[in-house]
């Protein structure tokens, strides 16, 4: 019923349905495997198998092997993609090869598959360690390739628990102790030994089960094998007939093994007809090189068909015939790719997907017609351009933009000989840098890669560039436009003074300027009446910077962002905000009763004074669990969820970025990229009004430092020192510093894969390197508090730290309850950490920049909170 029904209304339902038994619903359920961006089902349309791409295995393909032996990544995944444009469903990968680490190739392989190429994969490996380190970086379900009972019981039961642990399907091959099944009827005993094994002793589901009846050459001519297609195809329609929901695949070019290119390619494609009508599930093969059977000639179909099915007569051997019809044919590979069709849409595609192995030979075919620069500004700029529209409607993340980047550099690197150096000017040019004392790079260099590969000259200057510096740069290269970055609420101050400078030098460039600390509000109000001689316009991300500067150097249709904006509402109301800013600050240095209790009792410290921990004292696995991942997914990487629902968002990140995130956490540590090191100390101190005195650690009784700090001006009237015991009262408290970082090596590694093009994993680097230094803060964090005695109020986990669920709280300099980031100079002074490689900028950043540091209190009622 519902709100509108009576009681009567419900009664009469009752007395005519009631007693009615619901209908069984019917069930049809199609297992799937699946990759970060796309499933495939199991069993396909019924016409055709299960396609999986034989070519990325170096014991298979001479292409592969000689990639992986040169260690070109980025051309095995264009090999990974070529498989995908010509029509596999699955990949199979193997990276089995003498002399080299398996485990690692097979690491780095399916790393990059991961994001960039969409099917799902099938792992194929003998080794069970191989298996679990490549299951562990697969999003989605994966096929593992393979199980038998070659080895007894053991090894099978080892892989079958990794296939239950990661939810993977399996490929069973018909082996046992005895060897590998010939006949029809071996096959079958051995593949109903395996599914009760699996089905009985490890739970797994009969459809998560592929069985493989091996398949043997028929193209060698010995005696004992000449059958061997017939009992593989046999054995196909036994192990369909008798065991629930059996699947079956095969590893097709087995059957045609020792024959030349052109004869296999026929006779593979005649016996997969063959097996699909006995009821094959899948196939591992070459897709571009499997002919429909109309294509073959009815002669030559027929010779295949005797030699499949063993037809010979005294006076006929359909093998030696076969051969002898085809000697000197060329094999053939259907070119059903992505790059055909016209060029122009070739290079464009090739754009959008970021594919840059192989780009090169488009490129030529396009030298043919159009003039390098046309190229660039009429085609490629064109798949830039549709980029950018993706990522603006939330359609593409920022980590496949620049893959289109990385891809848009290898092409204009490739033009650059065909161009005539005068005859060939950007649209416009930009003199970018980060402000005096910042040293932040991230959003700066996104600018640079987003700018440059549209068509625009970039002159980066670095981070912590003084006004002299970036107006040289802008003298020498008549810019249209300036980029000022910066993180910090300081930064800010700087491009105001920045740009008071340049008005009185009477100077009229515009400037764009941008970072994490800015808002459209005060860029609009405080820096534009900063610089009444110029503009000043607000970059919110890379792309805003692209379309201003298509404005300013008259690219745009229209002006959107660079018309001048008038006086209106929103604009006074942000001016009368900043006013009643400027008063706050005024209000916060007064000082009133503190408001927070006086402690019976306070923490005894473990020492008095500094320590510098380092080395083997810090393990990077331990410090990575403190990661905050969704700051790192969501802020670093920018993987937003966009157009996704909430569900899908999810799953995206499970599937694709959490793998992802695991990928990097090994290479930083395989690598030795971060170097976590800790500067930490324990001192005697009291309060008195707005400020924290800081005694000497060997006599208390003598004064260190001061450090003031704000009062809130309205709630309930906070302040740090509110939170240790006052001077009045003539007890001592203890305070904890620390200064944490994860090296300076970081931001080396950082820097040298931006300038080398490679833009993704530069995003994905940095990220990690950023979260890891704050991840690194948390863990001691929990170490100070446990040091105190005062860590038993800490939350469950991890998580739960990140809602600072313990006693007292951590502040950072620079951030509302202590914003003056100059005192950064008193932890200097108490924690030497120049010793473990910090230093401070001239504006007292931390330098290198992945790096924090803190003051931190234990006293249970403090928290976070802002002055205004």
């Amino acid at each position: 019923g519902c709100c509108g029904t009576t009681a009567e209304h419900i009664k009469e339902l009752f007395d005519r349905v009631g007693s009615l038994a619901p209908k069984d619903r019917p069930h049809d359920f199609n297992s799937h495997v699946s990759s970060s961006f796309s499933a495939a089902a199991l069993d396909q349309d019924g016409t055709s198998p299960l396609i999986v791409g034989e070519r990325c295995n170096a014991n298979g393909s001479k292409r592969f092997k000689e990639l992986l032996l040169a260690e070109n990544w980025e051309g095995i995944v264009e090999m990974g993609r070529e498989e995908v444009g010509e029509g596999a469903h699955v990949l199979d990968i193997c990276t089995a090869y003498v002399g080299r680490d398996e485990s690692r190739d097979m690491r780095e392989v399916l790393y990059r598959f991961a994001s960039q190429v969409t099917a799902p994969v099938m792992i194929d490996s003998t080794q069970v360690d191989v298996l679990e380190q490549g299951l562990k970086l697969i999003g989605g379900r994966a096929i593992i390739n393979s199980i038998n009972l070659e080895d007894g019981e053991e090894k099978f039961d080892r892989i079958c628990e990794l296939a239950v642990r990661f939810g993977a399907a399996l490929i069973a091959l018909v082996i046992d102790e005895e060897g590998m099944a010939k006949s029809a009827a071996r096959k079958l005993e051995v593949a109903r030994r395996i599914f009760e094994l699996c089905t009985k002793r490890h739970g797994i589901p009969g459809d998560a089960l592929i069985y493989d009846p091996l398949t043997f050459t028929i193209g060698s001519g010995d005696e004992d094998s000449r059958d061997a297609a017939i009992q593989t195809l046999e054995g196909i329609k036994l192990i369909k007939s008798e065991i629930p929901k059996a699947r079956t695949i095969v590893g097709l070019s087995n059957v045609s093994f020792g024959l030349k290119p052109y004869t296999r390619q026929v006779l593979n494609s005649v016996f997969l007809a063959e097996a699909i009508k006995m009821g094959l599930d899948a196939a591992i093969l070459h897709n571009a090189k499997i002919l429909p059977i109309h294509k073959i000639e009815p002669e030559i179909s027929a010779v295949c068909l005797d030699l499949i099915y063993n037809r010979r007569k005294p006076d006929y051997d359909p093998l030696f015939v076969l051969v002898e019809k085809l000697q000197g044919a060329q094999s053939t590979a259907r070119q059903e790719n992505a790059d055909d069709g016209p060029i122009e849409e070739v290079l464009k595609r090739r754009i959008i997907d970021g594919r840059k192995v192989g780009i090169e030979d488009c490129l030529k075919r396009a030298l043919e017609s159009y003039a390098a620069l046309d190229i660039i500004n009429k085609i490629l700029l064109e798949g830039m351009k549709k980029v950018g529209d993706l990522f603006g409607a939330g359609e593409m993340q920022l980590p496949f933009v620049l893959q289109s980047a990385e891809t848009m550099k290898k092409a204009v690197a490739f033009l650059e000989p065909y161009m005539d150096k005068v005859a060939g000017p950007a649209k416009g040019c930009m003199v970018i840098a980060t402000v005096r004392g910042d040293v932040h790079d991230i959003g700066k260099n996104l600018v640079d890669i987003i700018l440059s590969n549209n068509g625009y000259k970039v002159v980066n200057l670095g981070i912590k560039q003084p006004l002299d510096t970036i107006l040289a740069a802008a003298n020498e290269h008549a810019p249209n436009a300036i980029g000022m970055s910066g993180l910090l609420v300081k930064s800010t101050l700087v491009m105001k003074e920045n740009l008071e400078e340049m008005n009185r030098r009477g100077l009229n460039l515009p400037v764009i300027c941008g970072g994490a600390a800015l808002n459209r509000a005060f860029v609009e109000v405080d820096l534009r009446q900063a610089y009444p001689s110029g503009q000043v316009y607000y970059g919110a991300d890379a792309f805003s910077g692209l379309l201003i500067m298509d404005e300013l150097t008259g690219q745009a249709a229209e002006k959107k962002l660079t018309s001048k904006p008038t006086d209106s509402d929103s604009i006074r109301r942000v001016e009368m905000r900043h006013e009643r800013e400027v008063r706050i600050a005024e209000k916060a240095r007064e000082t009133t009763p503190s408001c927070a209790p006086v402690l019976d009792t306070v923490p005894t410290p473990p020492f008095w004074g500094m320590r510098h921990v380092s080395g083997g004292e810090l393990k990077l696995t331990d410090i990575f669990l403190y990661i905050n991942k969704k700051a790192l997914f969501a802020n670093q990487w920018m993987y937003r969820r966009g157009k996704r629902g909430t569900a899908e968002h999810r799953e995206f990140i499970k599937e694709h970025v959490e793998p992802l995130f695991h990928t990097w956490c090994q290479r930083a540590v395989e690598r030795a990229w971060l170097k976590p090191a800790i500067a930490y100390g324990y001192f005697p101190c009291q309060s008195e009004g707005n400020e924290l005195i800081i005694y000497d650690c060997e006599d208390h009784a003598k004064e260190t430092c001061r450090i003031s700090f704000p009062r809130q001006v309205s709630d309930k009237r906070r302040c740090i020192a509110d939170y240790f015991l006052p001077k009045s009262g003539g007890r001592r408290d203890v305070v904890a510093f620390h200064v944490v970082t994860v090296g300076a090596q970081a931001s080396e590694i950082c820097q040298e894969l931006f300038k080398s093009n490679q833009y993704t994993d530069y995003l994905h680097f940095y990220g990690l390197s950023v979260e890891t230094a704050e991840a690194l803060a948390e863990y001691w964090h929990k170490r100070i508090r446990q040091e105190l005695a005062i860590a038993g109020q800490d939350g469950a986990t991890i998580e739960s730290l990140f809602r600072q669920t313990y006693r007292g709280e951590r502040y950072s300099f620079g951030y509302p309850a202590c914003p003056n980031l100059e005192d950064q100079r008193f932890i200097f002074q108490l924690l030497d950490p120049g010793r473990i490689g910090v230093s401070l900028s001239s504006e007292y950043q931390l330098v290198p920049e992945q790096s924090t540091s803190a003051i931190i209190v234990h006293h249970p009622e403090a928290c976070y909170f802002s002055i205004g």
